[in-house]
């Protein structure tokens, strides 16, 4: 659920809102600290008005998405991808990672191109298949430590890292951000949405299974972001045994 609903003034608000929640926080207990998640009563908090915002509003939506077409699906999931490649190819600059910066630029011209502005993936059938980058992995190969762990309102699971390189990627180095045209905030918050409906639509029905078989939904979704967010970092190398986490 990272990488979604990140436009706006209300979304910076949001973004600050659990730092000003978790100041007010009771000592940790030894298993919060053990889990890293030093804030976790008010995590719990926010976890279940996300949950409950969730089911008013955005399931239903995402349901609706989910009965249009594939092909039209596939086509706006293929464009968003497009639109977040110079993003990604500057964090690849940012990590010194050349091969991969190449890659990303192939990619995206490819697609802008032959693929019709993204609707069409004629890069991957080309050898240039997709791969993302974030800020808050530029942050860890820098050597940042994650710090706590985190439930934003309406973002989800993150982490003092994360969230810096979500603003960081949203406010400055997307570089539509620059692109000061007559109704860009609306296309922009535009655009955030749909990248929630189309990150939504790809994790669903997973979600959905790991909601009704877990015991503890909440604990479910913190291993799974953590584990899921070392692999974006390693690039898909094989974890180190010998690493601990960085509490």
């Amino acid at each position: 659920m990272r990488k979604t609903l990140q436009s706006g003034w209300i979304w910076r608000l949001l973004g600050t809102a659990p730092f000003a929640l978790l100041a007010g926080c009771t000592a940790a207990s030894p298993e919060m600290l053990a889990a890293n998640d030093p804030y976790e009563p008010t995590n719990r908090q926010i976890f279940a008005l996300n949950q409950q915002l969730d089911a008013i509003f955005f399931k239903p939506t995402v349901q609706r998405y989910l009965s249009l077409p594939e092909a039209i699906r596939t086509g706006l999931h293929n464009v968003l991808r497009n639109l977040a490649g110079p993003t990604i190819f500057v964090n690849e600059v940012l990590q010194a990672e050349p091969g991969r910066a190449g890659r990303t630029a192939a990619r995206f011209m490819i697609n802008s191109s032959v693929g019709l502005g993204g609707i069409f993936d004629p890069a991957s059938r080309a050898g240039f298949a997709y791969h993302g980058e974030d800020f808050g992995q530029t942050l860890a190969i820098w050597g940042a430590g994650e710090g706590p762990y985190l439930m934003l309102p309406l973002l989800g699971p993150s982490n003092p890292r994360d969230t810096a390189g979500l603003a960081v990627d949203t406010f400055i180095l997307d570089p539509t951000n620059y692109l000061r045209l007559k109704g860009h905030f609306w296309w922009d918050a535009g655009r955030q949405y749909l990248n929630y409906l189309d990150l939504r639509s790809q994790t669903f029905e997973t979600l959905q299974g790991i909601e009704r078989s877990s015991v503890d939904y909440y604990a479910a979704l913190r291993s799974l972001y953590r584990q899921s967010r070392d692999a974006e970092i390693r690039n898909g190398a094989p974890a180190r045994t010998q690493d601990l986490p960085d509490f």
